[in-house]
């Protein structure tokens, strides 16, 4: 049932850096190209944040030929991404997420900072040198994504003893209920330790006690209607990452199959699988995830050597990362790899940006997505 509008009080502003976001949330960043240009546009242009998800752009990109032009291509994929959706929301905020785990993680950030990225979030690995890289454009916002009060306290005080500054926001993802990479072993998974309810309130009081509540903790990980933003906003969140809500938008960088995936899918489908990058992944249950229990064949070719330490480059016996994403988001569903966060199987319709907005923040329309 549909929530009154008078039910529901106005969300706070969330600021970071020197950006004010009228409504706190920010679009989590998809890859491979499940969150671009069109995503991220219609996001900002509702007042949230978009991101461009950064990894393995250019291939679907016109640059991309074959492996040696992998790198050049995903920078001039990146600036293309970056141009039009600043064209489509030119009064947006626009970030791009970069991964550490990423060989051209470096060349991600340079680029999306010389190219107007408002923000740059950053995770897989702790994001010590992205002071650094970011160095030529100081008002591009910095959000290092952690999974722990530990991680954050150290990244804190190396930015500021080495850099002279602090991360503009720090982005928390709680590992039960994330999609894609996780930032725990795979034995940690399901431990309250490591759950919102628990590190959220840490990191709200460490940054209240050491930093004057400069640093705004945002929570990610789970969040799919207002409810779920309230509750995290009373932990001491200052504002929220969706990723798994805007699967199912029509403004989604994704093939429909890829969408039509999660309309189809039960909550039993929802998976978690080992990443050639170490990490567990939690994704959705696909052919391709059945033949990587099963031991089936699936593409195992290293082709660009895009990650910093990669299992099928360097053991070669798993999966190439890039081209199983990469798959899924042109809709084969057959050899694709589907990342997703726990309620991605929540979605039973196709809706458009604009009307999750309207539901967040008025209660009117289905918490489930509106038809078109």
């Amino acid at each position: 049932m549909s929530a009154s509008s008078a039910t529901l009080a106005p969300l706070p502003a969330l600021h970071i850096g020197q950006y004010t976001i009228p409504v706190p949330i920010i679009q989590g960043g998809m890859g491979v190209r499940v969150s671009g240009n069109r995503l991220a546009s219609a996001v900002a242009n509702e007042g949230g944040v978009g991101i461009i998800a950064t990894v393995a752009l250019s291939l679907a990109s016109k640059y991309y030929k074959k492996g040696k032009d992998y790198y050049q291509a995903n920078v001039k994929a990146l600036i293309d991404e970056l141009q039009l959706s600043q064209e489509a929301s030119p009064g947006g905020i626009i970030g791009t997420n970069c991964m550490v785990a990423i060989r051209d993680f470096e060349a991600m950030v340079r680029t999306s900072v010389e190219h107007g990225a408002h923000m740059i979030i950053s995770g897989a690995g702790l994001p010590l040198r992205l002071p650094e890289f970011a160095a030529s454009r100081p008002s591009t916002a910095l959000v290092p994504i952690i999974s722990s009060l530990r991680a954050a306290r150290l990244l804190a005080a190396r930015w500021r003893k080495l850099y002279r500054r602090l991360p503009d926001a720090i982005l928390f993802e709680d590992p039960n209920t994330a999609g894609g990479h996780l930032g725990i072993r795979r034995n940690q998974l399901f431990s309250e330790e490591y759950s919102s309810e628990q590190v959220v309130p840490q990191l709200a009081e460490w940054s209240r006690a050491e930093y004057g509540d400069e640093i705004p903790i945002i929570s990610a990980g789970g969040i799919w209607n207002r409810s779920d933003i309230d509750r995290a906003l009373s932990l001491g969140a200052k504002g929220v990452q969706m990723a798994s809500r805007f699967l199912c938008t029509y403004e989604c960088d994704a093939h429909p199959r890829f969408k039509q995936a999660f309309i189809d899918a039960k909550e039993s489908d929802v998976v978690i699988v080992d990443s050639p990058a170490g990490l567990p992944g939690r994704a959705l249950n696909t052919p391709f995830t059945r033949s990587l229990f099963h031991g089936g064949r699936v593409a195992s070719k290293c082709f660009a050597t895009c990650l910093d330490a990669c299992t099928c480059r360097e053991e070669k016996d798993a999966f190439c990362i890039a081209e199983a994403l990469h798959r899924a988001q042109q809709g084969d569903m057959e050899r694709g790899l589907i990342f997703t966060g726990t309620n991605g199987v929540r979605h039973t319709h196709m809706s458009h940006v604009r009307d999750i907005f309207r539901e967040l923040l008025t209660g009117e329309g289905s918490e489930e997505g509106a038809a078109a």
